[in-house]
């Protein structure tokens, strides 16, 4: 399968840029089809294109700029963002302006439709991909897959802890890796990245009772205090006074409980703080999955994660789907931060998140 690198993150550059030096280069690309890359200088009032070439001007014309803004399925907001920004392309042909200047034409969509008939629509769900995040939204990550092609990380994706914001845990042009949590009818991808995290066991096991260390508080409840130590972990503290959402602590670890995956902690101090998540692991970072289990062997509580093709099924077991309803509550049936409802472990029957 040929590989589609998101804008802005080609491996290829070196070879952009030779392509780039000149006119012959730019009509080596053009015969043989390849894709280049270069920045988006304006958009003008008709929503076409000026990219520098370094050499020459390139022209990409309103519906070449993006697959799907000629049916309108994809909206303008599409075209102006990429101002400043690195586009990917291949020339479709050369013309004269008025002046008598060489410039090329160019097309984003043509590009972006061979990437999705040779890679994105040949992705299925547990595949795990390079991706870059593009844009940041309360509900979640927009992240380009390959040739400016979006996919959503819902924020309930992006890790097992619970996060206010997928700004505590990303930026934007920042380089990541994602999971195919799922393609719909229309063959849009959704994302997800809390499986390339670690599990509950992988991440408890850099932790051990007796030490300080430190931690950001994502929710301060009635019951307790939730700490985040790690993008898959969370720890409950004892309640005390002070202490805010956001605000980077210092937690004594009284004690580790892999059956209940339970982390007892004491908050030794606080301070306000970025709120942003300690920097994340990847425990799998390429390859394929087709089932992750969070959960310890030992635990009483079973965490499971399947991937098959095509939207979630209505049939599936709630307990096995991140849930928010029961964050709050101090049931031994609730997620706590995770977000996840759960099931015994006597009960074999597994679902999906």
């Amino acid at each position: 399968m040929k590989k589609y690198y998101p804008e802005g993150a080609r491996p290829d550059i070196e070879a952009v840029e030779k392509r780039l030096s000149s006119p012959a280069e730019l009509k080596n690309a053009f015969l043989s089809g390849e894709s280049l890359e270069a920045r988006a200088v304006l958009c003008d009032r008709g929503h076409n294109l000026d990219v520098d070439l370094r050499c020459m001007k390139g022209f990409m014309p309103r519906k070449e700029c993006a697959m799907g803004i000629e049916d309108n399925t994809v909206r303008d907001i599409a075209i102006i963002s990429r101002v400043n920004k690195p586009v990917d392309f291949v020339i479709t042909g050369f013309s004269e302006n008025e002046r008598g200047e060489t410039f090329a034409l160019l097309s984003r969509r043509k590009l972006q439709e061979e990437c999705a008939a040779n890679y994105t629509s040949r992705l299925i769900p547990g595949d795990i991909i390079d991706a870059r995040v593009t844009h940041l939204e309360p509900f979640g990550a927009f992240c380009d897959i390959g040739a400016g092609i979006s996919a959503l990380m819902p924020i309930d994706g992006i890790s097992v802890s619970r996060i206010p914001h997928p700004c505590v845990r990303f930026s934007v042009n920042q380089d990541i890796k994602a999971v195919v949590k799922s393609i719909d009818e229309n063959g849009r991808i959704t994302l997800s990245q809390k499986e390339l995290l670690g599990t509950w066991e992988e991440n408890a096991s850099k932790f051990a009772p007796g030490e300080t260390v430190p931690g950001v508080i994502r929710s301060v409840e009635d019951y307790g205090i939730f700490v985040e130590l790690a993008p898959n972990l969370a720890g409950l503290a004892e309640c005390a006074l002070g202490p805010r959402a956001g605000d980077s602590a210092a937690v004594y670890i009284k004690s580790i409980n892999p059956e209940r995956m339970k982390i007892k902690l004491i908050i030794v101090d606080y301070f306000t703080g970025d709120g942003k998540s300690p920097a994340a692991d990847y425990f799998i970072s390429d390859g394929h999955i087709d089932k992750w289990t969070y959960s310890p062997e030992t635990s009483i509580k079973r965490v499971e994660v399947r991937f098959r093709r095509g939207r979630a099924d209505p049939r599936e077991p709630h307990q096995y789907r991140s849930c928010r309803q029961c964050e709050d509550q101090p049931s031994s049936n609730a997620g706590g931060p995770n977000g996840f409802h759960f099931r015994p472990r006597n009960d074999d029957t597994a679902g999906s998140a």
